[in-house]
């Protein structure tokens, strides 16, 4: 199966789900052809809402439409999404209104349109937000699972996509399970790799690097960042030496801080090493580069891990 990215997944999965939902709706803020509701827009005309570049008036539109009745996906950008916190702190989170913000081209590796374009802090604020569900698919198969999930799910939930392509990482006929997180790859007496979105690929790919130095690194899909699978994060930490999270955000307030938390609160003294943008600002450059230069790419992800063992 050829790579493709979540954007592209989350607009086929999101024209599927309009035909068998009716009170599915969707908006966007000039950006259809990107975020890839363009596809529900052509189907379902009426259905569909664009906004220009107003994403406040988006989410506030949506919010309305939510406690209506109605499941509307309001698509942007990741970075203009959770520019807008206010509307979606009041307008979403305070209102338990039933929205489901679709965030894009999220992380550095978006590649050459450089920071202002990059979704880097997005999981840190709709993280702190009360009943804010979290979810980032690893590829096509995840995506339209967790499209037809947010159909039915009852209040306010974010769905953090890709513009870059990412190989698929399930096995056909894979079961999107809400909250649960997936083991890829077993054991992992040395490390525990927990990955999310694009970094869960390159994840699997420096665990078979450091297999050749003789490490065993178990890797653990944590597609729902909220709410955290506690459990699956503590029977890792059961097993292994190192706990290492791998996500394309700031190291602080995402999937690393998430399950920082779980093991703090549970009392672990574990080792753990946070691989993600390390408290700075993102920058321009393929998304090659870019991830390389961060050590976020799967050799730079089995270097950080090696170096622990040294």
């Amino acid at each position: 199966m050829p790579a493709k990215a979540t954007r592209d997944a989350f607009g086929e999965a999101l024209l599927k789900m309009g035909e068998r939902f009716p009170n599915v709706v969707a908006m966007d803020a000039d950006l259809s052809k990107s975020t890839k509701s363009e596809l529900f827009a052509k189907k379902f005309p009426n259905r569909f809402f664009e906004f220009g570049i107003a994403e406040a008036n988006m989410v506030g539109t949506a919010a309305g439409l939510g406690l209506s009745g109605k499941v509307p996906f309001a698509c942007s950008f990741a970075c203009f999404i959770s520019s807008r916190f206010d509307q979606v702190r009041i307008s979403v989170a305070y209102s338990k209104a039933n929205v489901r913000l679709v965030g894009s081209h999220a992380g550095i590796a978006i590649g050459e349109d450089g920071y202002s374009q990059q979704g880097l802090e997005d999981l840190a604020l709709m993280r702190s937000l009360p009943g804010m569900a979290i979810i980032q698919p690893a590829d096509d198969l995840e995506t339209e699972g967790a499209v037809e999930f947010l159909c039915t799910y009852q209040g306010p939930a974010y769905l953090r996509t890709t513009r870059q392509k990412v190989e698929r990482v399930n096995r056909e006929g894979y079961r999107f399970e809400f909250g649960k997180a997936v083991e890829l790859r077993p054991g992992g007496k040395d490390a525990v790799i927990f990955a999310s979105g694009g970094e869960l690929y390159l994840s699997l790919k420096a665990a078979e690097l450091l297999e050749r130095d003789g490490l065993s690194v178990g890797v653990i899909n944590i597609h729902t960042i909220k709410p955290l699978d506690t459990a699956a994060v503590l029977n890792a930490a059961g097993r292994t030496k190192i706990l290492v999270t791998a996500e394309d955000h700031q190291i602080i307030g995402g999937l690393g801080s998430a399950v920082s938390e779980a093991v703090a609160e549970a009392g672990l003294g574990h080792r753990l090493l946070r691989i993600g943008l390390k408290d700075t600002f993102g920058e321009s450059g393929s998304p090659e580069q870019v991830l390389a230069k961060h050590k976020m790419d799967a050799a730079g992800i089995a270097e950080q891990i090696r170096e622990r063992f040294r």
